[in-house]
């Protein structure tokens, strides 16, 4: 097979990321978030426990939990060590649990129980850095405030050579300077979905892509 040429010019740069853009929309048009939820505090909990663990354990764990605390009041109130063990499943149990409880109260205490829908404010919250913070202003609100980068946007936004960067926060930043402020929300949701389904991390499957004709990563894989 032969190599897939690189772009020379910002014009053709240009064209290739429009190219992959169109592609995803039309493998996922429907894109969403994987984390289900009913508002904005239940995706803010949900992210919160999505450090580090599956969104399917994520999934699984959290219709339960709010089940047990349907409000934010009854998370504020419960007691970490309790609380731990409803959450053991998705892994650092302690520390989210005392981040998620942390958050319960800060809201209640500053923000009249509301989830703030500005990134300075929202990462003012025990547990919610910055990739959270998208998540739950992209996905709860519709407010593109950035890109949410995880490990397949890193890995993904790497092999399609959008970034040379390996730190999320500076990737974040590559991914916004070329991706209009309209796809924000949208494309980290597709790069997850692609990641997870096509381009994952051992043996991507490459010889199903539709974005094989746009990629000259090293590591391509086909069987």
């Amino acid at each position: 097979m032969s190599p897939v040429k690189r772009p020379r010019t910002a014009a053709e740069r240009h064209a290739r990321l429009e190219q992959i853009l169109s592609l995803l929309d039309q493998r996922y048009p429907n894109a969403t978030c994987a984390l289900h939820h009913r508002n904005a505090w239940e995706l803010l909990v949900a992210t919160i426990l999505s450090a580090q663990c599956t969104d399917e354990r994520v999934n699984k764990v959290t219709p339960g939990l709010f089940r047990k605390y349907p409000t934010i009041e009854d998370f504020a109130s419960v007691k970490q060590a309790e609380l731990a063990r409803d959450i053991h499943s998705t892994g650092f149990f302690n520390n989210k649990a005392k981040s998620i409880i942390g958050a319960a109260q800060t809201l209640l205490r500053d923000f009249g129980g509301e989830i703030p829908r500005d990134m300075d404010q929202l990462l003012k919250l025990p547990g919610a850095a910055r990739k959270t913070a998208n998540v739950v202003l992209g996905a709860a609100f519709g407010i593109p405030s950035g890109i949410v980068v995880d490990t397949h946007v890193a890995r993904i936004a790497a092999r399609l050579d959008l970034t040379k960067q390996t730190n999320p926060v500076k990737i974040e930043n590559d991914l916004m300077k070329i991706l209009p402020r309209s796809r924000w929300i949208a494309f980290s949701h597709q790069v997850i979905h692609f990641g997870r389904e096509i381009c994952t991390a051992r043996k991507p499957k490459c010889g199903q892509c539709p974005l094989e004709p746009h990629c000259y990563s090293r590591d391509k894989v086909f069987v």
